[in-house]
């Protein structure tokens, strides 16, 4: 049978969450606690590859297996798993679906704080330098009315197109002189949601004009765009499947 599983976890000490040679990553980790705890072999594939030190409130794997998956192994799982991972759930689905593919959309969050805060520390991007926080409120808009987001991959990629539509993204600001980016798509590129993220707060600060951060749309390359904030700020928040396609094992 095929299962999905549901994953959150945080990234800061994993080599990103594909497994990948010589390295621990969320997939790694996982697929030793589900062989210790089944006394078999399991390959999972996820729905979304997120980068070194990247956190995720909710991601997926399937995978297939002859094992009986019931709901009261996910305590168990969960005991051989480090405190910064937790599988939330496990469901049955056909045959044929599959983890990345049939996702609609997927929704993340970065977060920026200005003042220094200690209990901030690896999980919100300390910036404190003066933001135009209406150039911020401009580039969300920008992305949402545009498809074309080559600029904002990293380059070694083998997606067959660049094509993405932002169906939500928005800069909110709270009391504490916080700032949270929320952007949701139908797919992201590899280090699209840092790239947006980056390029809006030199766009913000002012190292780049109006005209410069427009023409990062067409110009089809990656060369003045911002890559550079850290990972441990961004949350995969939400991936959304068809209604009804994930069945609660018993």
């Amino acid at each position: 049978m095929r299962y999905f599983i549901e994953v959150a976890y945080i990234g800061l000490t994993y080599s990103g969450f594909q497994i990948q040679p010589n390295a621990v990553t969320i997939q790694s980790v996982i697929e030793k606690a589900l062989q210790t705890f089944y006394k078999s072999n399991f390959d999972l594939t996820c729905s979304s590859r997120t980068d070194a030190e990247v956190n995720a409130y909710q991601n997926f794997f399937h995978f297939n297996t002859e094992v009986i998956i019931k709901a009261k192994h996910i305590y168990n799982i969960n005991c051989l798993l480090p405190n910064d991972i937790s599988v939330n759930g496990i469901y049955h689905v056909n045959d044929s679906a599959h983890a990345r593919f049939d996702a609609t959309s997927r929704s993340y969050q970065y977060l920026i704080h200005q003042v220094k805060n200690p209990f901030l520390f690896n999980k919100s991007y300390y910036f404190p330098f003066h933001l135009d926080v209406s150039k911020l409120h401009f580039a969300a808009k920008s992305y949402l009315t545009n498809t074309n987001f080559e600029s904002y991959s990293k380059k070694n990629t083998q997606v067959l197109n660049f094509n993405c539509t932002i169906l939500n993204c928005s800069w909110v600001e709270n009391e504490n002189e916080e700032l949270l980016f929320n952007v949701t798509a139908n797919r992201f590129l590899r280090g699209m949601v840092k790239a947006l993220v980056g390029t809006s707060l030199n766009f913000a600060t002012n190292k780049m004009s109006e005209q410069d951060f427009l023409n990062t749309f067409s110009i089809n390359n990656n060369s003045k765009t911002n890559f550079s904030p850290p990972g441990y700020a961004l949350y995969l928040k939400q991936v959304t499947y068809p209604s009804h396609m994930l069945i609660h094992v018993d």
